[in-house]
């Protein structure tokens, strides 16, 4: 089954038209997606470029710096906006994309290369991804780098290629840390004892000069944050890479709280995160015990060993969590690359007589599902601000009335889209207070208390509140002093 050149641009035109609309028109939505940002935007301002900070005096051991050093780039190139700490994941996922490109189109030929970068760009994870806050797709650039150089060394040994798998694991290490070694590793090593090729490509590998280059790029990063604010090493690598994997409900998290899952979640996440492409493997999938033929074809496909590397790729992520119940959806981002490189490879060799034309436009129907929602969805952001989880408008309606001095408080919680938005001046208030804060020399003062929730200081005596904007979550008030009304 073919699809044109100009299709394809067709249809990434229109991807890219859907994606920059969403970034621009929705706002940060909690909790990840401003807590990253937040972290980004301390890093633009403080200035500090090694430890990445939680909040001043408390910094974030959580993840290395490479998509932080990334957002607070784009903080400092253009501003405190969505799309400044967006762009560089967008910029990131088209890197992904661009290589899955080059390296299908070197080793299949240039029909299997548009498919799979057009299944890959349509996925539901892989597009949400490509504009999101996350530290996710810097670990898929490293994790798609290092296994797309053992597909293409083969056939094209190139001084990029050849140290593309030690440059991958560098990114990795940056990005996530170990776990990109993990993945990498555990990939290459099932190739390997699957297939002699594995083995024979392995071998090719240039270790001693390819594991240099690794360490002299991340490693003086590691040894210079434990130094800047030692106790770093035991908590990332013994906290965030074995307490978390083990243990669904680890309460050692310093900076949230554990997502705990039952055990094999992972496998559903995967299929969520290819959709609507795992709409076409699914049903092969389950069919598989009662088809003879269907089974015969599948047998006769993983002989092939550039196959046998894309199913040890693909199933990386998900057998490494099968057995975790701390885990997120977007853990999967590292094994949809070698899908959308499997499911092209099937595609473009599909031959149907008489029917290929009005397959062609099925396909190239379903691939605008993902965008299509996407900007539905940006559309009632600006249509319904009130939507979802996010502090900006209310930020921004404390700010059209704070006068000079004037500080705006948050009871109970703090949301991250709250600090984001204030530029970190908002400040948290317990339910347990006994006593207001000082109020403005006009007797006056800026409360945001959630929804539905009584707060006894707002009903205290003296105290006139009048509410001035009320987001999904928190009521703004404004609170004055009778005796300065």
């Amino acid at each position: 089954m073919r699809i044109s050149n100009k299709s394809l641009v067709m249809i990434l035109g229109i991807l890219l038209v859907a994606r920059l609309f969403a970034m621009t028109a929705l706002p940060l939505i909690d909790t990840s997606e401003p807590r990253y940002a937040e972290i980004a935007r301390i890093m633009a301002v403080s200035g500090d470029w090694i430890t990445p900070w939680f909040e001043p005096g408390v910094p974030f051991w959580g993840k290395p710096p490479l998509a932080f050093w990334a957002q607070a780039l784009g903080i400092k190139l253009f501003g405190l906006s969505e799309l400044a700490v967006r762009l560089p994941s967008f910029l990131v996922m088209l890197l992904v994309a661009g290589l899955v490109y080059i390296a299908a189109r070197e080793v299949f030929g240039p029909r299997q290369a548009r498919w799979a970068t057009l299944i890959l760009a349509t996925m539901l994870l892989p597009f949400v991804s490509a504009g999101a806050v996350l530290t996710d797709p810097f670990l898929a650039l490293g994790v798609t780098l290092s296994m797309l150089a053992l597909i293409v060394t083969p056939y094209g040994s190139t001084l990029f290629w050849r140290y593309g798998f030690f440059i991958g694991m560098s990114i990795g290490l940056l990005a996530k840390g170990p776990l990109a070694l993990v993945l990498i590793g555990g990939a290459s090593l099932a190739w390997a004892l699957w297939a002699p090729e594995g083995r024979k490509a392995l071998k090719a590998q240039p270790w001693s000069a390819g594991l240099a280059l690794m360490l002299a790029i991340s490693l003086p990063w590691y040894v210079a944050a434990e130094l800047k604010t030692p106790g770093f090493l035991r908590y990332f690598l013994v906290g965030e890479h074995f307490l978390r994997f083990v243990d669904a409900g680890w309460t050692g998290d310093r900076y949230g709280t554990a997502h705990a899952r039952a055990w094999g979640g992972i496998w559903l996440d995967w299929v969520a995160a290819s959709a609507p492409w795992s709409l076409m493997f699914l049903p092969g999938l389950l069919a598989l015990p009662f088809k003879r033929s269907l089974r015969q074809a599948v047998r006769a496909a993983v002989q092939k060993p550039i196959v046998k590397l894309l199913v040890s790729w693909a199933l990386a992520a998900p057998v490494l969590f099968t057995l975790s119940g701390n885990i997120l959806w977007t853990y999967v981002l590292p094994s949809l690359p070698p899908l959308a490189l499997g499911l092209g490879y099937w595609l473009s060799s599909l031959k149907l007589s008489g029917k290929e034309r009005l397959a062609s436009s099925c396909l190239i129907a379903t691939s605008l599902l993902v965008p299509t929602a996407a900007a539905a969805i940006g559309t009632l952001s600006i249509l319904d601000e009130t939507r979802f989880k996010t502090e900006k408008a209310l930020v921004a309606a404390a700010e059209k009335i704070q006068q000079p001095g004037e500080a705006l408080y948050f009871v109970g919680s703090r949301p991250f889209s709250a600090r984001y938005y204030s530029r970190g001046k908002a400040q948290l208030l317990s339910w347990q207070e006994s006593t207001l804060p000082s109020f403005s020399p006009s007797g006056r003062l800026l409360v945001a208390i959630p929804r539905g929730k009584s707060w006894p200081l707002l009903s205290a005596s003296g105290i006139v509140a009048k509410a001035r904007y009320s987001s999904r979550r928190f009521t703004l008030y404004e609170l004055r002093e009778t005796a300065r009304r």
